[in-house]
């Protein structure tokens, strides 16, 4: 395959030694156009970049990758999402592949499993580390749902993230382009349906539902 029509790869990874390594083993058959460290840089580069496959990691700065995925699907970008993590929980892999992920690699696996995810998301096809396939296909045969994180809206996610992350109402405000009070309003408003009673009750539910890394 020449050069100038190997397919497009867009790296988002806040690790720079895993970045630096996934650079090394996609070379050899990816153009890897760009390497980008949280979420919202993440939605950026896809909108000037144009890949043909983003990988990701799950937990990142500012914007999640899962979150990343859902506004990547809300502004109807058709770009292919493996994601590349070390997470190894089953919810994990569902809500990726729910929220229309083509591949859910484990990083221990990068090696043996990354190049493959990409090639099945080029082909159309969607890749499941056999390490966690056997407990995906059961929990949705049972209709599990006791690992969903509770309903948040978009906003309130990305507010959470930023509250956890230690950003102060005022920071947040500047970061989304909305009012401090609306900030205030939207923690507020997650406190009374999660049935929580402080901050610090908040930023645990965000580290526990992997919101935000930890």
């Amino acid at each position: 395959m020449s050069r100038l029509s190997r397919p497009r790869v867009l790296l988002a990874d806040d690790h720079r030694l895993v970045a630096e390594g996934i650079k090394s083993l996609l070379s050899a058959e990816f153009d890897l156009v760009g390497v980008v460290e949280d979420g919202r840089a993440l939605l950026e580069a896809a909108k000037t970049l144009h890949p043909d496959v983003i990988v990701a990691d799950i937990t990142m700065p500012h914007l999640n990758g899962l979150d990343a995925l859902a506004t990547l699907r809300k502004e109807n970008s058709r770009v292919k999402v493996v994601f590349l993590t070390m997470h190894q929980e089953v919810p994990y892999a569902r809500r990726a592949l729910e929220g229309g992920a083509s591949g859910f690699v484990l990083k221990h696996s990068a090696p043996t499993e990354l190049v493959a995810a990409i090639r099945a998301a080029l082909e159309g096809k969607t890749y499941l580390t056999p390490a966690l396939a056997g407990g995906v296909i059961e929990d949705l045969q049972r209709g599990h749902d006791a690992g969903a994180t509770p309903k948040l809206t978009p906003r309130q996610r990305e507010i959470l993230q930023l509250l956890a992350e230690g950003r102060s109402a005022k920071e947040i405000a500047a970061t989304l382009g909305i009012s401090s009070r609306t900030v205030e309003f939207h923690k507020y408003q997650m406190m009374e349906s999660l049935h929580l009673h402080s901050s610090a009750e908040l930023i645990h539910f965000a580290i526990k539902q992997g919101i935000v890394g930890i």
